[in-house]
């Protein structure tokens, strides 16, 4: 997967698209993904800061691709559950940073070769342009072996 093309089919993806997300980079070995909201009319709650769907949304589907990427087709792969804490009101634009080191990917790779489920957890900030915590975002994700895989 290009992460070139990938990006910009991700920022074409209609539910992104309408809320303003926009992917920025993802890095050549998908260790790192940057992605911003940008305030606008379409995903502003009644007292004029971000609406919390659109802040929950940004952050949905990158450790899963990061995954995916590196752990490859051998692999199930999707979120099992998140949580967001809601810190400050997000104002303007806000961004979000999503890490996987070399050590995360190899640590889940080792739990799932029994063909047991893992199930890695991460967090992510979002923060506004000042770099101020806007809200904090817990997921769990679902890693195992497909079944044609498993010992």
């Amino acid at each position: 997967m290009d992460p070139r093309l990938i990006r910009w089919g991700i920022n074409l993806w209609p539910p992104f698209l309408g809320a303003g997300i926009r992917v920025r980079h993802i890095a050549p070995d998908w260790s790192e993904v940057r992605v911003e909201l940008r305030q606008g009319l379409l995903n502003r709650n009644a007292v004029g800061t971000h609406y919390g769907g659109s802040l929950f949304s940004m952050t949905d589907p990158f450790y899963a691709l990061m995954l995916l990427h590196h752990l490859g087709e051998r692999y199930l792969i999707w979120d099992q559950a998140a949580s967001i804490d809601f810190v400050a009101p997000g104002r303007g634009t806000v961004h979000a940073i999503f890490r996987l080191t070399g050590n995360d990917v190899e640590n889940i790779r080792a739990q799932a070769q029994s063909g047991a489920k893992v199930l890695p957890e991460f967090d992510v900030e979002v923060c506004d342009a000042a770099g101020a915590l806007v809200a904090r975002v817990h997921k769990t994700l679902y890693v195992r072996l497909k079944e044609r895989y498993r010992p």
